[in-house]
């Protein structure tokens, strides 16, 4: 296992993260898995066995569920609080009221302290907010975000789903404000779907933050399950929870690649997909969700999986994304050399 400094911190995290969305098995999260607290337990200690440090949860996963499986794990295993970095999330509905979602000063610091009960410690590793809130204004959040770090009760902050331009308002208004700035963005990123591309990864580059990968298998669509012309598993997650959306016949011919690659290998169509995103460096973390130790390991297993630059370049003409606006009109003009300005005061004078 690998690992890398969470953004522009000193805090190191593993390459693979072990995500609970499967944790709970309540309402909507029935779709994504039913692990009950015994199987929970069992992962949790599997992927720390493996030197995964990096745990990934929500409130809103089974709404509070999944954080109290992580801390009575944790607490079962006698896991040193120092050893383990947590990240939870805020902003999804936790109740019928008006004030229960969002990213407002109340919505936050009555979500802090409910999910710090609920993992039965007293500090986040990663607080980040799960969605963009266009009714708050981004200073009140960042400003409460900025509280919770001073008071001890976060030590990271971070975002998830949000813009490009978004982020850059953000980090701006920090810089403004003298507030905490965003150290990372979870984010939707899979060769089924290399949206970020464009417009994200460009600007998480540029200001040195940490890009958090979720659902890296496309919602299980590149697990292995699936594939042009074969009948859908039942009961597996895109039978049930069509999400998220892909382009399929594209991802058939990105799935058919995976396979050739990963029978010349003797791995799973998964593997190749997880380690495609290890191999990217602005990746920080993958976010891996597991409903046995088997499925667990079988993920794990992609760190060991070395891709050769003709293998990445078969799976990247296979998945690239089609070019854009104003992307193809910058790359095809470049801007002549000039000289340096100071040389250019010269001649003028």
């Amino acid at each position: 296992m690998k690992y890398k400094t969470l953004g522009n911190t000193g805090l190191f995290v593993s390459e693979l993260c072990l995500g609970t969305m499967t944790f709970g098995g309540k309402g909507l999260w029935s779709n994504m898995g039913n692990v009950q607290q015994g199987d929970a337990q069992a992962l949790i200690a599997r992927a720390l066995e493996h030197g995964i440090n990096f745990i990934d949860t929500a409130d809103i996963y089974s709404n509070g569920v999944s954080e109290e499986m992580i801390g009575q794990s944790l607490k079962n295993l006698g896991v040193r609080r120092e050893d383990v970095v947590i990240a939870t999330k805020v902003c999804g509905p936790m109740g019928p009221g008006p004030n229960e979602a969002g990213n407002s000063r109340a919505h936050i610091f009555d979500s802090i302290k409910a999910s710090l009960k609920r993992l039965q410690h007293d500090y986040i590793d990663l607080y980040q907010l799960h969605n963009f809130d266009d009714v708050t204004p981004i200073e009140e959040s960042l400003e409460a975000l900025d509280s919770l770090v001073r008071q001890g009760l976060v030590r990271y902050v971070g975002v998830s789903n949000w813009s490009a331009w978004q982020m850059a308002r953000a980090v701006g208004h920090s810089e403004r404000l003298n507030a905490v700035k965003i150290a990372t963005s979870q984010n939707y990123y899979t060769l089924a779907g290399r949206d970020i591309e464009r417009e994200i990864v460009p600007f998480l580059d540029a200001e040195k933050l940490g890009l958090l990968v979720w659902s890296p298998l496309a919602g299980g669509l590149l697990s292995g399950k699936f594939g042009r012309g074969r009948q859908v598993e039942e009961g597996s997650r895109r039978s049930t929870f069509d999400f998220p959306p892909v382009a399929m016949d594209r991802a058939y011919d990105i799935i058919e690649t995976m396979e050739r690659i990963g029978a010349r290998k003797g791995v799973s169509a998964a593997r190749i997909a997880l380690a495609w995103l290890l191999h990217q460096s602005r990746v920080t973390s993958v976010i891996i969700g597991a409903k046995t130790v088997n499925q667990l390991d079988d993920s794990i297993g992609s760190t060991e999986v070395a891709l050769n630059s003709d293998e990445m370049a078969e799976l990247d003409k296979v998945s690239r994304l089609p070019p854009e606006y104003p992307a193809w009109m910058q790359r095809s003009r470049h801007v002549p050399a000039r000289p340096p300005l100071g040389k250019i005061v010269d001649a003028a004078q």
